[in-house]
């Protein structure tokens, strides 16, 4: 009988990390059953980290996995917490984690408004990379900028310029990237299986349609750095040309 060992490495996941000013139980439901009606397929079973930055009180730890559970979310652990409410969580089952070396805080997403950004819903129709797109498009005219989100609500989404790393573009149809795609695309968030995301240069952190998805290290192929469509066929998602 061969002997079993056990292995433990160090990996990288993609997390989500929940900064928000007011942490009682009522304002987060209010704010995250909000936030996932944008994205319910992508955001389902989603890991989050809680960030405390500038927490002076101790959140109700035991409500906020039970709020959790209930929203179908998964609370992982907490960041930027003092050493007593750090010691608080992990009696509740968290885990403690360090915000990096080079960031004093972490970056809470910047949603993108139309009147803020020049970002509109075009009563035309757009024809991009000889793809037809619907007339209701939503049309972003500059670059998505790291910590930027930007949704397109029943409709497609149209990036005239880069989608920079850490940066989040999310439709419930199409999406469409003029330049680099270096952040994020969530494409059929509705859970549209038959949507798909099209970009003159792949070089995504993930990308995904009607929740299933790929990070960065399953992109770097043939695809990687050149124009592509991403798409879901039998299930999976695969790479094609734009032609």
């Amino acid at each position: 009988m061969s002997e079993q060992t056990l292995e433990l490495k160090g990996s990288l996941f993609p997390l989500s990390v929940l900064s928000c000013p007011d942490l009682s139980v009522a304002a987060l439901q209010q704010q995250l059953s909000q936030k996932l009606s944008q994205a319910p397929a992508f955001f389902y079973q989603a890991p989050i980290i809680l960030n405390l930055t500038g927490c002076q009180q101790t959140p109700d730890f035991i409500a906020i996995k039970t709020l959790f559970v209930e929203l179908n979310l998964v609370l992982v652990g907490v960041c930027g917490a003092s050493n007593d409410i750090k010691q608080q969580a992990q009696q509740a089952g968290l885990a403690a984690l360090q915000l990096g070396k080079d960031s004093k805080a972490v970056k809470t997403a910047e949603t993108i408004t139309s009147a803020e950004n020049s970002n509109a819903t075009r009563q035309t129709t757009v024809v991009t990379n000889n793809v037809s797109v619907p007339m209701d498009t939503k049309i972003v005219e500059q670059t998505v900028r790291s910590g930027q989100q930007v949704y397109a609500k029943g409709t497609d989404l149209v990036i005239k310029g880069t989608v920079g790393a850490g940066a989040e573009v999310i439709a419930d149809g199409n999406i469409h990237i003029y330049g680099t795609l270096r952040g994020k695309a969530i494409a059929g968030a509705s859970g549209d299986t038959s949507k798909r995301i099209f970009c003159n240069n792949l070089q995504a952190e993930l990308v995904s349609i009607a929740g299933n998805y790929w990070l960065s290290e399953s992109l770097q192929g043939e695809f990687w750095s050149k124009a592509a469509c991403v798409k879901l066929q039998d299930d999976q998602l695969v790479l094609a040309d734009l032609v």
